[in-house]
């Protein structure tokens, strides 16, 4: 990575990982983070779609979990290993003044798997249902970037990170939503 561009990604890591330090970020974004908080949102995702959808329901939640274990899978493993990015709590610059509000975490930090993950989500339900619902798109976006905002704000990536793996998320997920409009084009 060029030094200008690491620079520019340890001060925005800086700013807020530090300068934005409240009580109440201290205690929600950890939670935001925590993927076992959302379960009752996948939870109703799933069972709203069989309900609504029925056979074209179970064509999403299919095809929308084979885009998180895809975007997951290339991820987290493929990618992360041949990166090799430190995390900034592992960062031998970083590290000195890192704010760490979660453990740090094992493995590399680019991309981040759950910016990943949940970019995928979001870009996938957004793209299959937002034709539907307009507003789909703004809380689907403001949901998958807080939970990027978190990674960065307890400690455990760097903004590049999540904003590599947004955007690679992303396209995961647009790249199923349009696999699903060819299975299911009268959607």
């Amino acid at each position: 990575m060029p030094d200008f561009l690491l620079n520019l990604d340890r001060h925005l890591f800086y700013f807020l990982n530090h300068d934005l330090s409240n009580v109440f970020f201290d205690w929600i974004m950890p939670i935001l983070r925590e993927p076992k908080t959302w379960i009752p949102l996948y939870v109703f995702i799933i069972a709203f779609c069989l309900w609504k959808y029925k056979k074209k329901g179970l064509v999403i939640i299919l095809l929308l979990i084979a885009s998180v274990g895809v975007a997951d899978f290339t991820s987290g493993v493929l990618m992360k290993h041949n990166i090799q990015r430190l995390r900034p709590c592992r960062d031998p610059i970083v590290s000195a003044t890192d704010i760490s509000r979660v453990p740090c975490g094992s493995g590399y930090s680019l991309p981040s798997t759950h910016a990943t993950d949940h970019f995928a989500i979001a870009m996938f339900l957004c793209f299959v249902f937002g034709r539907k619902w307009k507003w789909i798109w703004l809380l689907g976006i403001l949901w998958a970037a807080s939970i990027c905002f978190a990674q960065v704000y307890v400690g455990v990536h760097f903004p590049i990170d999540v904003l590599c793996g947004a955007i690679y998320g992303g396209l995961v997920g647009w790249l199923f939503s349009l696999l699903f409009k060819k299975l299911q084009p009268s959607f």
